[in-house]
């Protein structure tokens, strides 16, 4: 019998008269755009499995990883299979469902050995939760829309990093989520090859007439990022399938749009702008939600999601405060505002959402304590960085590789270098750690800590800076800490490497 690859044209595929049929050009676009979808489920459900994969078998570092390659083999045959749409999104909420329920909520330490009934937050969408949010924050714990989880001390939590280091197996890693999510996507690759440019992959030019303060990827999606604008407009962009295209621009603002950041499910932008207005969207389709003024009637400046309850957003203002907002009902929450000493240029949470970091023009940086049951902001600490230059960006990282143990934050403070801080407590005290030189005296320069890391040797942070390049610097190297870099020549640009990472390029002006 002839093989099946080898048979003639059948009757389904031949015109009247028993002529093959010719096939259009692009009438394949379905199907690949199809496959495209399901790859991109399938990624999403690899991550949910890697952030949990470290709560297996505690003892056996090596099933887990062997657990990862064959999910990632299995996964990758059930995308080739093709299944509707909404069953591959049902699949991916049962998924992050049951290992929530079975293992706990990520952020809480040691919650792997208790069952908890609470539901991870990427099972809801944060439109699910804004139809349904009640007013009063304090009554979230009953209906589930908020986890509470407990505040452990970073002292503490470093010291157990290193107790399990110590007691690991040669050649092992430490075992916590962040590891093997990053150990499942790198495997054992070095630096060199994690970020060995291959070229410029594609430029969108649709903001040629003003710069373009950020661009983000969406969450646990590398084939989806926004990017906001000057001009008032933020778009939306696709990079796969082939080619990459501009799928939506949100506008509405209508002076420049400042910043925005993704919700956890990605179903929701919220943006700041010049205007003095935030506004929430929905990426889905593009419309604006809510538009929400500024409460002082100032700039917005920045923006960032609370990251365990993302109907609770942090905006910082041209008039020095820092407001806690409640997107659902687009109102201010009691308790959740404080005055800096400058205009708030950069906000960040740390992952358990229980610190926030605010930074200002004026050279200082200070920490708040969240409080997770009412939203309120009670002042901790305070950073004095460089006596009057900018804090243009800060970033948190729990855990940055098994040679970087201790929770940390990266900070542009327009000194033309690059700032790695110690995190020593659980009130956000920091301490510096070390810095890289960049370029940076005016400009709002951002960096972020790399996503992919390599386990043979140190990690990475990246860097704009304002000779027109993307620096790569090992935080571990005691020398020539630069790994590599890249010249940005472009309005905006993406630059690929051999493996993806979901660095954010500086802005353009």
């Amino acid at each position: 019998m002839a093989q099946r690859g080898l048979r003639g044209p059948g009757p389904e595929h031949r015109a009247p008269g028993g002529r093959p049929r010719t096939k259009l050009p692009g009438a394949d676009f379905p199907e690949k755009a199809a496959r495209a979808g399901m790859a991109a489920v399938w990624q999403q459900v690899l991550a949910v499995d890697a952030r949990y994969n470290a709560y297996r078998t505690p003892t056996f570092p090596q099933f887990r990883t062997q657990y990862i390659r064959r999910r990632s083999q299995l996964l990758r045959e059930n995308a080739k299979a093709g299944h509707e749409p909404a069953v591959r999104r049902q699949y991916l909420k049962l998924r992050a469902q049951l290992l929530g329920q079975r293992y706990g909520p990520l952020s809480e330490p040691g919650s792997f050995r208790a069952y908890s009934n609470s539901v991870v937050r990427s099972s809801r969408t944060t439109l699910d939760r804004m139809e349904d949010f009640d007013e009063d924050p304090r009554s979230l714990g009953a209906r589930g829309h908020r986890r509470s989880v407990s505040r452990g001390s970073y002292q503490l939590q470093a010291q157990m990093n290193r107790v399990i280091y110590d007691e690991r197996t040669p050649g092992s890693v430490v075992p916590t989520s962040v590891a093997e999510a990053s150990r499942a996507m790198a495997g054992d690759t070095s630096l060199s090859e994690n970020y060995a440019f291959a070229g410029m992959y594609h430029v969108f030019d649709q903001h040629v007439d003003e710069a373009v303060p950020k661009v983000q990827f969406a969450n646990d999606d590398r084939h989806l990022l926004a990017c906001c604008s000057l001009d008032g407009s933020i778009s939306v962009c696709q990079l796969v399938p082939a080619p990459p295209v501009v799928l939506r621009v949100l506008r509405g603002h209508s002076r420049g749009v400042s910043d925005f950041a993704w919700s956890l499910s990605n179903d929701v932008l919220v943006s700041t702008s010049l205007d003095a207005t935030m506004r929430i969207w929905a990426t889905e389709d593009g419309r604006c939600i809510r538009e929400i003024p500024d409460p002082d009637g100032a700039e917005l400046l920045c923006c960032t999601f609370q990251p365990v309850n993302n109907n609770l957003t942090v905006v910082g203002n041209g008039k020095h405060n820092v407001h806690v907002m409640n997107i659902s009902t687009g109102k201010k929450v009691k308790g959740g505002s404080s005055k800096l000493t400058g205009r708030v240029l950069a906000l960040s949470f740390d992952s358990p959402g229980h610190i926030l970091w605010a930074g200002d023009d004026r050279g200082s940086v200070f920490s708040f304590l969240f409080d997770m049951a009412t939203g309120k902001l009670t002042k901790a600490k305070r950073l004095v960085v460089h006596e009057g230059s900018s804090i243009t960006s800060i970033s948190a990282r729990s855990w940055i590789s098994r040679e970087a143990r201790d929770p940390s934050l990266l900070i542009n403070a327009c000194i033309n270098k690059l700032l790695l801080y110690r995190v020593v407590d659980n009130e956000g005290t920091l301490q510096l750690k070390r810095s890289f030189p960049i370029e940076q005296s005016v400009h709002p320069i951002r960096s972020i800590f790399c996503p992919l890391m390599s386990f043979r040797q140190g990690a990475c942070v990246v860097t704009g800076s304002e000779d027109m390049c993307v620096y790569f610097f090992d935080v571990e190297r005691a020398t020539k800490a630069m790994s590599t870099s890249c010249k940005a020549t472009a309005q905006l640009c993406w630059t690929s490497a051999s493996t993806a990472t979901r660095a954010c390029w500086p802005p353009v002006t």
